[in-house]
């Protein structure tokens, strides 16, 4: 059983930000196996079964992003799984627009979603996707950033950086972490 946590901020005034990039991924995936999300087993949080051959369920956290760890540790408790049957979709902004990095273990790097759960589970050893939104330049006013919305060229950009996200986590569910990072783990430009 894989619990793939998109993470995000709740509420539609959030919606096609840069921070909820983790949301459009798992609502992606959600919509290609024709499956809706219902509240979730554990309190703030949202779930959706995939189908049985895929043992995993997509999981949003309603807390706000920097209290991620607590629903997503919850559910964790809940379905009996270790940190590393999680897969944790999150921003980055120190990766360029539109790439992705794929992950087997490490630091938080700023994201404060992501640093919530891994001080929550007390390990680095948590599978990660970090979708690049860019704007993590010196100087940079990162909040303001990540929770501005999208339009025209960058929307397009972000959904489809959502969509090769959907890509990677239904190839890692059937292939393989490894596998997974050695297709995906490629700059836009190859």
């Amino acid at each position: 059983m894989r619990l793939i946590v998109g993470l995000g901020n709740p509420g539609s005034e959030y919606d096609d930000t840069p921070h909820n990039i983790g949301f459009a991924v798992v609502e992606e995936i959600a919509r290609r196996s024709a499956v809706n999300f219902k509240r979730g087993p554990v309190s703030e949080s949202m779930i959706a079964q995939l189908p049985s051959q895929s043992e995993a369920v997509l999981f949003r956290p309603l807390s706000y992003m920097n209290l991620s760890g607590r629903p997503v540790s919850a559910a964790a408790r809940w379905y009996k799984l270790k940190p590393q049957d999680l897969i944790v979709v999150c921003d980055d902004v120190n990766i360029p627009f539109g790439r992705m990095r794929i992950r087997q273990s490490g630091g938080a790097g700023g994201q404060k979603g992501l640093n919530s759960i891994v001080l929550t589970f007390g390990t680095e050893d948590i599978p990660r996707i970090r979708m690049g939104v860019g704007g993590g330049y010196p100087g940079a006013d990162v909040g303001n950033y990540v929770l501005k919305k999208l339009r025209g060229k960058d929307l397009d950009v972000y959904r489809e950086l959502a969509e090769r996200g959907a890509d990677a986590i239904e190839h890692w569910l059937v292939s393989g972490l490894e596998a997974t990072m050695n297709r995906f783990n490629v700059s836009a430009d190859s």
